[in-house]
């Protein structure tokens, strides 16, 4: 998922649009991006598309942003979107592992009420000083969370962090980066709000690839291109592991459990990591 492309709820002729474009997966926004008389109209428009021909023929991966847990919204939109099998539901301002285990328990539930067997994982958004202090306590909350998300802005704008210090943003994405690895589970960048600044936005991405993260999120397709440059695989770094992959083979048929590769001990951190790249490459080949 190196790009992940906002579409608001409200604008169903957006929807086929986004399909139709480069972004790896379209995030249905029934939260931020929609005004509250107009809840309803977003998530009956985006469980319409997700449950047409467009959506269920495409690869693309599908997520909706739904409305917080503690929100008198969230039991309707799961109501409305888990019958349209949408393949991630990324629930905002997540604070706590707790928070995480009772919104899964009630999407639990609402599968069980409309007969589907269990479906959708999680996305979960860490947009709070709290969130990001428990992260690694909610990336591990439950077995459906696929992955953490940033939120730069809501995190740094109501307390006066400046976004445009390299280093705020750094420690925030390394704090999430961690929380990720310890669970086992992908981190995803945030969105970057000011469309005029390209080079902003490759700065964000490319501290994000270097720390781990799958890709970052888009606010336009403008953006898309941008993302898919900065979220590649280096040449070099796959031709490595793959080499650490075939010696690591050849090690275990003589029962070594470390061995040397390009002159540099290889034990199991670094086999995993080999493995991964090369599990990357080869869904990334294999894909339409």
């Amino acid at each position: 998922m190196r790009s992940k492309l906002f579409v608001p709820g409200v604008r169903p002729e957006l929807f086929a649009k986004a399909y139709a474009g480069a972004a790896d997966a379209v995030s249905f926004d029934l939260e931020d991006a929609v005004a509250e008389p107009r809840k309803a109209e977003a998530r009956e428009a985006v469980a319409a598309f997700l449950a047409g021909p467009v959506a269920r023929v495409s690869a693309k991966l599908a997520v909706v942003r739904v409305n917080a847990p503690d929100s008198p919204h969230f039991e309707a939109d799961l109501a409305a979107l888990l019958p349209a099998r949408p393949d991630l539901i990324n629930l905002p301002k997540v604070e706590s592992a707790a928070a995480v285990r009772d919104a899964a328990a009630r999407i639990e539930r609402a599968e069980r009420d409309a007969g589907l067997a269990p479906g959708a994982r999680l996305l979960l958004t860490v947009e709070t000083p709290r969130g990001l202090r428990l992260a690694a306590e909610i990336a591990a909350a439950h077995p459906r969370v696929a992955g953490l998300q940033l939120g730069l802005g809501d995190l740094f704008e109501p307390h006066g962090i400046r976004r445009d210090e390299p280093a705020h943003v750094q420690a925030a994405m390394v704090q999430l980066a961690l929380a990720a690895a310890e669970a086992g589970v992908f981190a995803c960048d945030g969105a970057y709000a000011d469309l005029g600044d390209e080079a902003g936005f490759l700065a964000e991405a490319r501290m994000a690839h270097r720390l781990g993260f799958v890709g970052k999120s888009c606010i336009h397709p403008r953006q898309v291109a941008p993302a898919h440059a900065v979220f590649v695989l280096d040449a070099d770094e796959l031709a490595r592991s793959r080499a650490i992959v075939a010696a690591a083979e050849a090690a275990a048929a003589g029962e070594r459990a470390v061995f040397v590769v390009d002159g540099r001990m290889v034990d199991a951190p670094y086999l995993r990591r080999a493995r991964a790249i090369v599990a990357l490459a080869e869904r990334r080949a294999g894909a339409p």
